[in-house]
């Protein structure tokens, strides 16, 4: 697999743990809420629906490494299909960021754009294997 395939995963990933952060643990301090337009009553309100959130995009993240876990320990069929199934989830999330919040356009550009890079080599690996 391409450096720069495993990289954008790992990027994915990382990112995604940092999504995570930002929802489960960080939501209602002054920096998060700024971020998202809410006030302090706002992000006390929507504070479970945020934590609940986070761990999608944690088991996102946890799913992507796992695949490229199995990849590296010599399966890479499953271990690849792991990965590109929890980058296209990712990718589809941040469609639908974009196109529900045009506010948060830049987000989703930040969530989408290492599993599309991640997806587009690794079908592009898949048409030179297969």
């Amino acid at each position: 697999m391409s450096a720069v395939m495993w990289l954008a995963a790992v990027l994915a990933g990382v990112i995604h743990v940092l999504f995570f952060l930002v929802e489960s643990a960080w939501w209602t301090t002054p920096g998060v809420r700024r971020r998202f337009r809410q006030t302090p009553e706002q992000a006390e309100a929507t504070k479970l629906l945020a934590f609940n959130q986070g761990f999608y995009n944690l088991f996102l993240a946890a799913g992507t490494f796992g695949g490229l876990a199995l990849t590296l320990a010599g399966r890479p069929g499953p271990g690849l299909a792991i990965a590109a199934w929890c980058c296209l989830s990712m990718l589809a999330a941040a469609v639908v960021l974009a196109a529900s919040s045009p506010a948060l356009r830049r987000g989703a550009l930040i969530q989408g754009a290492a599993p599309l890079v991640f997806l587009v080599l690794a079908l592009l690996r898949a048409g030179r294997v297969g």
